[in-house]
C-alpha cells in the first residue's frame, strides 16, 4: 500500500457494495480515496429483505435517522421470524428476538419452564417470550425501560427494500466524497511482482487502480475468485437448497412485524411485509423440484397479485476459503453464502465491513492480520451455518424424500454435540461472540421437538406453588406489556409519516 493518499476500490454496487462505501466514507477521513465501480447492465441479488437486530447499530454508527430510513426503503419493523410446518406438517412456531423469560437465580428461565413442562403446568414457550407476544398481536412500539426494571427489552430489526437502501447508501457515500464509476468490469490486472491486485479494466477501456480492492461482485466473485482463485468450501451436503425463486406481490394489510418461513416439500417459502409490497421467494433444491414447477409453487402461495416476473436465483451453499487474499477482502455474497433462513446475509456484510474497518492497513497488509481477520471470518459463518443446518435437521416431515433425507443426514460434529447437550439437560454454551445466543438456539429446538430429558438441578429449589407463580407472573407481565402497545401498522404510520422525536413506551 502507498505512503500516499490510500485508495480503496470496491467492485460491485448493491447492498454489499454501497453498505461498505459508506461506511468507509463515514470513517476514512483524509487521507483516503473511495471509489465504488458498478454497471447498471449487471442485476443485483434482492434477497436480503429481512434483517437481524444489530443492522440498527449499523445505521446508528452512520448517524442514519430511522424515520427517514424507513420511508427510504418502505421498511417495517420485524421482532422475530415465524416458521410453519418445520416441525412438523401443522407446526408453528417463532424465533422471537429478545429474551426468553427472565433468568431466576444462576438460571436461564427455560430450565424452570422444562420442569413445568414435565409436570404439565407449562404454556407454549412463546408465551414467555415478551417479542412473540407482540408479534402476534400485531404490536409495536420503541420500548424504552427504566433502569431498575425487571421487564426485558424488546429488540428489533427491520423488512427493508434492498434495493432501495442500496440507493440511500448510494447518496450518503457519494455526499461524503465516495466516487461512483459507471462500468463493466472485463479485466483484472495484477501486480508482476507481488501478485497483488493493482487495477480493474472496464469495457469502455478505464483503468481504475487502487491499494485495496473490496469484492462486492456477488456470487461470481470476480477478483476473490475470478482473479485470485482463492477457493469455496462447499456445503451443500448439509445445505442442499441451490434455487431461489422471487417474486414481489401487492401487499395485504395488517403489516405483520415478522419475517415467515413456510416450510414447502422441497424447500420452504419467504414472506417479508413492506409497507408498498410483500417480498416473497420459494428456496428449493433443483435435485427434487425442477424450476418451472418451483415456481408455480410460488405463484400460487402469494397473498396478493405478483407485481414483476419472478426471477431465479442459482447458487451454491458453502464459503470462500479465504476472505481475505492479497489486497482483496470479500464481503457479501463473494465472501460466502447461507440461505436467507434466518436473515444473516446483511449481517454478514456488516460484520465484514466491521472487520475491514477494524484491521484497515496503514501500509503493507501482514499476514497476520490477514490470518485473524479469515480466522475470525470463518468461526462467524460456520457457526451461522451450524444454526441454519439445525432447522433442517430436526424437521418433523416424515414422509417426505427432501425432508426424510436431511433429518437423516450426518451432522457437523459441534452441532451434534451441541443438540445432545440440549436433548440430554437442557443445556447450551454459546461460544466466544458467535452470533446466536441462548435463547435463539433455545427457541428453535423447543420449537422443533428437540425436548431435552432433564433440566438444571437448581430449578428444583422452587417449590410447586413458587414455580407456577413464577411463570404466571413472567407471562401476564408480557401480556399486558404488548396490551400496551399500538398496532404496528398505525405506530409506523405515525412514527416514519415526518421527522419526530421518536415515541417510547416507558414502563
Amino acid at each position: 500500500m502507498s505512503e500516499r493518499l490510500r485508495s480503496i476500490v470496491v467492485a460491485g454496487g448493491g447492498t454489499a457494495g454501497w453498505m461498505t462505501a459508506a461506511a468507509l466514507a463515514r470513517f476514512c477521513g483524509k487521507g483516503w480515496r473511495i471509489t465504488l465501480v458498478e454497471s447498471e447492465e449487471i442485476g443485483t441479488v434482492g434477497v436480503g429483505e429481512a434483517t437481524i437486530p444489530m443492522i440498527r447499530n449499523f445505521n446508528q454508527a452512520l448517524g442514519i435517522d430511522e424515520a427517514e430510513f424507513l420511508r427510504a426503503t418502505q421498511g417495517t419493523y420485524k421482532l422475530g421470524i415465524e416458521f410453519a410446518g418445520w416441525g412438523g406438517f401443522d407446526d408453528c412456531y417463532m424465533h422471537a428476538f429478545g429474551l426468553v423469560g427472565r433468568g431466576l437465580g444462576l438460571l436461564p428461565f427455560h430450565h424452570y419452564w422444562l420442569r413445568a413442562r414435565a409436570a404439565g403446568r407449562a404454556a407454549p414457550l412463546g408465551q414467555y417470550v415478551l417479542n412473540h407476544v407482540a408479534a402476534y398481536g400485531n404490536r409495536f412500539a420503541h420500548v424504552q425501560r427504566a433502569a431498575d426494571s425487571v421487564m426485558p427489552p424488546m429488540p428489533y430489526a427491520f423488512h427493508f427494500d434492498a434495493g432501495l437502501y442500496a440507493a440511500y447508501l448510494r447518496s450518503y457515500a457519494q455526499a461524503r466524497g465516495a466516487g461512483r464509476v459507471e462500468g463493466r468490469i472485463v479485466d483484472v490486472e495484477r501486480d508482476g511482482e507481488s501478485g497483488d491486485v493493482a487495477a480493474l479494466t472496464l469495457a469502455g477501456g478505464e483503468r481504475i487502480a487502487g491499494d485495496l480492492f473490496v469484492d462486492c461482485s456477488g456470487f461470481r466473485g470476480l477478483l476473490i475468485e475470478g482473479a485470485l482463485a482463492t477457493g469455496y468450501e462447499d456445503w451443500s451436503h448439509w445445505l442442499p437448497c441451490d434455487r431461489a425463486v422471487a417474486v414481489p406481490c401487492a401487499g395485504t394489510s395488517p403489516w405483520t412485524p415478522y419475517t415467515r418461513a413456510t416450510a414447502l416439500k422441497t424447500g420452504w417459502q419467504w414472506r417479508i411485509p413492506l409497507q408498498h409490497r410483500t417480498g416473497n421467494g420459494h428456496v428449493f433444491s433443483s435435485a427434487h423440484i425442477s424450476e418451472d414447477e418451483a415456481t408455480a409453487t410460488l405463484l400460487a402461495n402469494l397473498d396478493g397479485a405478483a407485481l414483476a416476473e419472478p426471477r431465479m436465483l442459482r447458487f451454491t451453499t458453502g464459503k470462500r476459503k479465504r476472505v481475505w487474499n492479497r489486497n482483496v477482502v470479500a464481503i457479501g455474497l463473494s465472501a460466502g453464502f447461507i440461505e436467507p433462513l434466518e436473515s444473516t446475509s446483511i449481517h454478514l456484510i456488516q460484520t465484514g465491513i466491521n472487520r475491514l474497518l477494524d484491521f484497515l492497513p496503514n501500509g503493507p497488509v501482514a499476514d497476520a492480520d490477514r490470518d485473524a481477520f479469515n480466522r475470525m471470518a470463518d468461526f462467524e459463518i460456520d457457526r451461522i451455518r451450524d444454526f441454519v443446518i439445525l432447522h433442517y435437521a430436526a424437521n418433523g416431515r416424515s414422509g417426505e424424500p427432501f425432508w426424510d433425507m436431511l433429518r437423516n443426514m450426518p451432522l457437523p460434529e459441534l452441532l451434534a454435540n451441541r443438540i445432545a447437550m440440549f436433548r440430554a439437560n437442557g443445556r447450551i454454551v454459546r461460544e466466544h461472540d458467535e452470533l446466536f445466543d441462548v435463547a435463539g438456539w433455545v427457541q428453535v429446538m423447543v420449537g422443533q421437538n428437540i425436548l431435552p430429558q432433564r433440566w438444571h438441578p437448581l430449578a428444583d429449589q422452587l417449590d410447586d406453588a413458587q414455580l407456577d407463580q413464577f411463570l404466571t407472573t413472567v407471562a401476564t407481565a408480557f401480556s399486558r406489556d404488548a396490551e400496551r402497545m399500538p398496532d404496528h401498522q398505525s405506530y409506523l404510520a405515525r412514527f416514519a409519516a415526518t421527522p419526530q422525536p421518536q415515541e417510547v413506551t416507558r414502563v
